[in-house]
Parts: C-alpha cells; sequence; structure tokens
C-alpha cells in the first residue's frame, strides 16, 4: 500500500478560519455552518524535506504533487495520464494585441480534452479512497464526460444531470462510459438543484463543484505546472473564462502555496472573463459589488458558461483579486466567435467557446492598457473545439456584428482586413506596411502575401515609412500608431499634407483603445481603422471596401 503516513490534511472553514481533520469529506464547518472549506497541507515540513527535488525525478503528471492534493493512499490515485500539458508561447498573437511574454496552457490535449480532466481526476480518486461506489453530478457537458470516463475507470457509477441546452453529442460521449445520462430541461442552475434533490432521495454522494475540496484542490495543479514551466516563475496574469469560477480559485491556491513554499516570489493578478450575456460576476465586480445579483434567464448560446447564479465563488474571487490585483471583462457570443477564427489562424489552435470568450476578454484587457506589453500571461485554453459549434451556436454562429452601439462621438469605419483586401484585388497591388515591431510586421506581411498577389514592403519606424510611402506611391498605406520615433497620426500628417500622396488610402491597424480625441484627429483622414486582435475576421462591416471601391 501507498500510504502517506505522515501526511495530514486539515480543511480551515473561509468564514470562522476553523480547523477540522480531513478525515472524510465534510458538508460543512461544524462551528458556524460555512460550506466552503479550503484543505491545509504541512507546506513547512514539505519545505525542509526538499519536496521540489523528489518532484522533478517524478513521472510528468499531474500526480507528481500528490503530497499537495487530498489523497492519502496513491493506490487510489484514478489516471488516465492528464496533466502535464504543454505551454505554448503565442507568439504571432502576442505581436497583434503587442504582447510578447503571452503564453497558452493548452489543456486540450488532456485525456477527454478539457481542463475537467484534473477535476475527474482528484474528485474520482477521492471518492475511491472513500469507498464511494455510486455517485451525481450536475454539468454543462465537460464535467459529465471527464467524470464518467474516470468514473468508468474506477467501476463508480456516475449519473450525470446535465441542461437540455447541452448538445446531444456530449451527452452521447458521457453516456457511451456507462453512465446514466439525464437531461433537465432547464438552466444548469435549476438542473443542480434536481441533481441534489436526487442524491438525496438516494442517498448517493453528490460531487458539489466549487464546494468539493477534491475538485478545487485538482487545478493547483496547473498553477504548479505553470511556475515549473516557467522556470519557477509566476505569470504577471493568469486568465480564464468562467462559469463557476471554480478553476481560477484553485490556480490562486496553487500559487499560494508555492509563495509559502518558498519557490515563486508573487502570486499572479487573475482574470476573469464570462459570456456577456451571463455575467453575474463582471456586472458586480464593475458595480464593485462582492456579492453578485443571479441572472434569472441567461442570454449566452454557450451553454457552458450558462450559470446564472455563481453564488459564493464570486466572493472569493473577489477576495483573490482584492489581495493579488486583476479583472473581469465579458465578452458577447459574436466576440467569442471571432476569437475562435483568430486564435486558429494566428496560432494553429482549434478551441471550444468556452477557450474561445477568455480570449476574446484578453484582447479586451490588452486594448484597455489593464494588460502591459511586458507582462507574462497565460490564459488557460480549457478545452478542444468539440463538434458542436453549430449546436451550440447554430446559425447565429456567423450572425452580424452589430457595433452601432458604441456610443461614440465620432465613427470610424471599422472592417476585417483580409476581406476588404480580397474585395478590392482588382485595385491594391502595392501596399506599405508601417510597424515597428519588426516581428509583427512580417506577420502582417505574410498574411497579405498568402490572401493575394500583393507586393508588400515593410517599413519599421514612423520616419522610415514617411519616406518609403513617398517614394513607393503604394496603393495602400497600412500603419501602426503607436511607433517609438514617429508615430501613427504624424505619419499620416505627412501623407495627407502631401499633394502627391494625400489620395492614398490609409488603414490603421493598432492595439490601442482610442480615446475620442484620438478619433477626431484620425476622422476623415483615414479609410479604415481594425484593431489588432480582430482584423482576421472576414465578416465585419464593409466600410473599408466602400471606401475603396
Amino acid at each position: 500500500m501507498a500510504t502517506m503516513p505522515d501526511k495530514h490534511i486539515d480543511l480551515q472553514c473561509v468564514h470562522c478560519g476553523h480547523i477540522t481533520p480531513f478525515i472524510k469529506p465534510v458538508p460543512a464547518c461544524p462551528k458556524c455552518g460555512e460550506n466552503i472549506l479550503r484543505a491545509k497541507y504541512d507546506l513547512k515540513a514539505l519545505r525542509d524535506s526538499g519536496w521540489i527535488d523528489k518532484v522533478l525525478t517524478r513521472e510528468p503528471g499531474m500526480w507528481r504533487y500528490h503530497e499537495l492534493l487530498p489523497l492519502y493512499n496513491t493506490d487510489n490515485i484514478v489516471s488516465l495520464g492528464e496533466g502535464s500539458t504543454p505551454l505554448l508561447h503565442a507568439k504571432n498573437l502576442g505581436m497583434m494585441l503587442g504582447l510578447k511574454n503571452l503564453y497558452i496552457k493548452d489543456e486540450r490535449q488532456g485525456p477527454t480534452a478539457s481542463f475537467k480532466d484534473r477535476q475527474a481526476s482528484v474528485a474520482i480518486s477521492v471518492m475511491r479512497e472513500q469507498g464511494v461506489k455510486e455517485a451525481v453530478v450536475a454539468s454543462t457537458g465537460n464535467v459529465a464526460i471527464a467524470y464518467s470516463a474516470f468514473a468508468a475507470r474506477a467501476g463508480i457509477k456516475m449519473w450525470s444531470f446535465l441542461t437540455s441546452m447541452v448538445p446531444g453529442e456530449k451527452m452521447r460521449e458521457a453516456a457511451i462510459y456507462g453512465g446514466e445520462v439525464i437531461k433537465v430541461t432547464g438552466t444548469y442552475d435549476q438542473a443542480k438543484i434536481v441533481a441534489s434533490s436526487f442524491a438525496e432521495s438516494r442517498g448517493l454522494f453528490l460531487d458539489k463543484g466549487i464546494k468539493s475540496v477534491a475538485a478545487v484542490e485538482s487545478m493547483k495543479t496547473m498553477a504548479f505546472e505553470i511556475a515549473q514551466q516557467l522556470g519557477w516563475k509566476a505569470p504577471d496574469w493568469f486568465i480564464q473564462a468562467v462559469s463557476g469560477g471554480m478553476g481560477p480559485i484553485g490556480v490562486a491556491k496553487g500559487f499560494e502555496e508555492l509563495l509559502e513554499l518558498g519557490l515563486i516570489d508573487k502570486s499572479p493578478s487573475i482574470g476573469i472573463v464570462q459570456s456577456a450575456g451571463c455575467a453575474p460576476m463582471v456586472r458586480a465586480f464593475k458595480n464593485g459589488q462582492r456579492v453578485a445579483t443571479p441572472v434569472e434567464n441567461p442570454q449566452t448560446i454557450i451553454a457552458t458558461l450558462s450559470t446564472g447564479n455563481p453564488g459564493r465563488a464570486y466572493e472569493l474571487l473577489y477576495d483573490i483579486i482584492g489581495q493579488h490585483g486583476g479583472s473581469m471583462e465579458d465578452a458577447t457570443d459574436e466576440e467569442a466567435f471571432n476569437a475562435t477564427r483568430i486564435i486558429a489562424q494566428t496560432e494553429g489552435l482549434s478551441v471550444e467557446p468556452a477557450t474561445a470568450v477568455a480570449f476574446a476578454g484578453l484582447i479586451k484587457l490588452a486594448r484597455r492598457g489593464i494588460i502591459k506589453p511586458n507582462e507574462v500571461v497565460v490564459i488557460n485554453c480549457s478545452g478542444h473545439t468539440f463538434p458542436v459549434e453549430t449546436q451550440i451556436l447554430g446559425d447565429q454562429y456567423a450572425r452580424q456584428v452589430d457595433v452601432s452601439g458604441l456610443n461614440q462621438k465620432v465613427s470610424l469605419p471599422e472592417e476585417g482586413l483580409l476581406a476588404a483586401l480580397e474585395n478590392m484585388e482588382h485595385r491594391i497591388r502595392r501596399i506599405v506596411v508601417i510597424e515597428d515591431n519588426e516581428a509583427a510586421g512580417r506577420l502582417i506581411m505574410r498574411i497579405l502575401q498568402a490572401k493575394g498577389k500583393y507586393e508588400v514592403h515593410l517599413a519599421t519606424g514612423g520616419a522610415e515609412g514617411v519616406v518609403l510611402v513617398e517614394r513607393m506611391k503604394p496603393d495602400l498605406v497600412i500603419t501602426d500608431l503607436m511607433m517609438p520615433d514617429i508615430d501613427g497620426f504624424k505619419v499620416i500628417d505627412a501623407i495627407k499634407s502631401d499633394d502627391r500622396l494625400r489620395s492614398i488610402p490609409v488603414i490603421v491597424l493598432t492595439a490601442k483603445e482610442l480615446t475620442i480625441s484620438e478619433r477626431e484627429r484620425l476622422n476623415g483622414q483615414i479609410s479604415g481603422l481594425l484593431q489588432k486582435g480582430s482584423f482576421m475576421d472576414e465578416d465585419l462591416l464593409q466600410s473599408i471596401v466602400d471606401a475603396l471601391s
């Protein structure tokens, strides 16, 4: 038996601080009734024992950190090879957003293709250790699939309660592992109520998500791996799209433990992104409220993010951001779809809609300067594209984007760059790109040259760009705004003040969120305004095409 006789785990109440030994799952604090408890380990003993050296000699996988997971006997581990997912440097997308150190934690590569494999492995392992033979879980898809797979391996019968919004393909995948799948016509919050009532009526074990010690603890392993992959350093930001919020709560706890172990020198800021149609956390955060008002009727068609009532999880995240820094942002379904294509076309990654929401939020945070150019950013790529996008989003997956509500005094034309160039191919032959980041400029050149027979010339500074435009007299100029020598505003002024050049269309490509005064300065001077991170989309407004035709 691979027991750990010296291992001791306590449960600490997040409300009153009361400590209870972890021998079996505890439904609530025996002192105050709080139902969220945090696992506590003897970190000093681990640090003094040279624990990290042992970790580095073990086989890859999240169970290499088993001393910091709520299991006493490693013989009870139920594993399908989860964890140790790659940390990918997103150079192309990073260049577009002006982020030099953007990394993607690729959780698509888990056994069932989502980060919920970590949760399932720990949760099912603890169930095995506790002698659970039959369990109940409520899910919007990924949890049901992961739990069903690991439960099959452990010989535990799983009852999965899913909302009717979950695509049939996901229900069938959960069912193929031999568990029972119950479709609940209603919201995810209602499905949780039905699952709880069923478990109570049958006397079955109910997995409680954020209130489950095993589930939260599993997410710490992402923090451990990220820090190790960065050379035992914490990133400046960890970003994830959330429904209930358990992932970032666990990740934040993992970084806090690494800090206490002396392996890192800080905890990262946390970026939380929600679907705009179901964003109770974001709404409360922006209003400075520690308690979120539930969304009774979620409007998002991304089912995995449709938790209307975040409960206590939001309060925990609010406190985490208050302690370590961070922000919350929302993203529409349209913005998520746009991000899906951007990620695929820049980094070669096909991601699930929930991950796309995270990237859409990242784009907003970068544009607004909340995330700084030199900061190290890690984003959770929480799952792989499952062939259900047409089921999740239907015909609305490619619906028109309405930007009429931007509430700006000055309206500038915004358009997808590739669509504009494709439609104008008969006219545009010679293009000058002015971009001080040479790698980003070459990426734009590659994209343009891949889409047509264009003669593309690159200038890596504003002054060089003006000279090149004067010499080449191109059919189109694409310029960045933020450049160290002569900025894009002065470049445009120089072009428009020259009678020989003023008729040349200019498209501005920038990661900067423009102020009203900056928009006023550009009004009437340019033919298109493109935000880095969104110009890959081919279905935006036709204003550039109209301007150039």
